[in-house]
């Protein structure tokens, strides 16, 4: 619900297109097959977390300068910090506005 969410407060940015990914490990399958300008991911999700995902896509030459925003339930400074720690260019605690999102979004991407 949170994802439907988030990719029709983007479809909202004319020049950019969004690709859906269920977890984390389709997430980097998507990554290895086509360029991404930037990708949002939750921490929490099936079989590959988005911490974990962060982590492979800064140890992979190819994505480590693509943006990479956590939206999540876990608002902790701990998780914040471990997710900036890891490579996270931003850090967005549910509940979101779309706004916000869209805001951030436009930022990392220079738009």
């Amino acid at each position: 619900m949170m994802r439907q969410l988030i990719v029709f407060a983007l479809s909202r940015i004319k020049c950019i297109q969004v690709t859906e990914a269920d977890d984390g490990i389709v997430g980097l399958r998507e990554l290895n097959n086509s360029k991404f300008d930037l990708v949002i991911s939750d921490i929490n999700m099936p079989i590959m977390d988005g911490l974990k995902l962060v982590k492979r896509i800064r140890s992979d030459d190819r994505h480590k300068d693509v943006p990479v925003i956590i939206i999540t339930t876990e608002g902790s400074n701990e998780d914040r910090e471990r997710a900036m720690a890891l490579g996270a260019s931003a850090y967005i605690t549910k509940p979101i506005q779309a706004p916000q999102v869209i805001e951030k979004v436009k930022e990392l991407l220079g738009i």
